[in-house]
């Protein structure tokens, strides 16, 4: 069977994707108002952090050499950048639940990869909502800084966000698959949702200590900060942008395996 699944290539996976995502598409559509209250409150969530910066801004007029809108274009890039991991991993949420219960053993009988299919069943419609308003304020934010629109910059801003999308993904597969090996494993993951938080801020507002651990340890600051320095700052990028591309699909790989090792050990016998 697993030769079976090596042989499965990009074609299959996307044919199978769209199969099992429509279905979970149309059921999440039988209840519309739940879905419009949810997509409602997500937006007014995001709309909170936006007058938490006027808020701010008010009392002063940047802070450590960064200003409102250069701070805005963070906020509206971390927003988007975070939208692939809610929309596409969110069943990492249930992750926990499955593997305590012994459920989870149905996902490795299937001539199919088991993080695919797994991941594949729900597909978190809600953060079509978050992506618009991260859009919408990347947008905002861009004319107020008198970013000129050129081929160059769309290529670097598609490259940033891929770059920290997959950042945050990685960070929430390692957080999710702890709980193959640790029993009360949900801190880890919503620690990883929390640390979004942080990424809509430059790293070097905080403290050494912490621009290290949010550099190295918990890498948050490439969500949104050492990407976006390509398009706010590019007379002084640093090397951590340059070679952000490649740390990301390399952490995201290793996330990647660490889940997989995590399900092939899995014996469905719950807790």
């Amino acid at each position: 069977m697993e030769q079976a699944v090596r042989r499965r290539g990009l074609g299959f996976y996307t044919k199978i994707y769209f199969k099992i995502v429509g279905q979970d598409i149309k059921s999440k559509m039988s209840y519309r108002a739940d879905f419009i209250i949810s997509t409602i409150g997500m937006i007014a969530t995001n709309i909170a952090g936006f007058v938490t910066f006027l808020i701010m801004f008010g009392k002063f007029p940047s802070i450590n050499g960064w200003s409102y809108y250069e701070i805005l274009f963070l906020y509206g890039f971390s927003l988007v950048s975070i939208t692939p991991t809610q929309c596409l991993l969110d069943n990492n949420w249930s992750l926990r639940r499955y593997v305590y219960d012994g459920d989870f053993i149905k996902y490795c009988f299937r001539p199919i990869n088991v993080w695919f299919y797994y991941i594949s069943e729900v597909f978190d419609v809600k953060g079509f909502g978050q992506l618009a308003f991260g859009i919408g304020t990347l947008i905002y934010a861009s004319i107020k800084l008198a970013i000129p629109l050129t081929f160059l910059l769309v290529v670097k801003i598609v490259i940033g966000l891929v770059t920290a999308s997959l950042f945050m993904m990685a960070l929430q597969n390692a957080a999710a698959a702890s709980c193959f090996w640790i029993q009360n494993s949900f801190w880890l993951l919503d620690i990883s949702l929390k640390m979004k938080d942080y990424a809509k801020y430059p790293v070097t507002i905080f403290n050494k200590v912490f621009k290290f651990a949010f550099t190295f340890i918990l890498p948050v600051a490439f969500m949104a900060y050492y990407p976006s320095l390509a398009i706010l700052r590019p007379d002084n990028i640093p090397i951590l942008t340059w070679i952000s591309p490649l740390f990301g699909i390399v952490l995201f790989w290793l996330s990647y395996k660490l889940w997989m090792k995590g399900a092939t050990k899995y014996d469905g016998s719950g807790s």
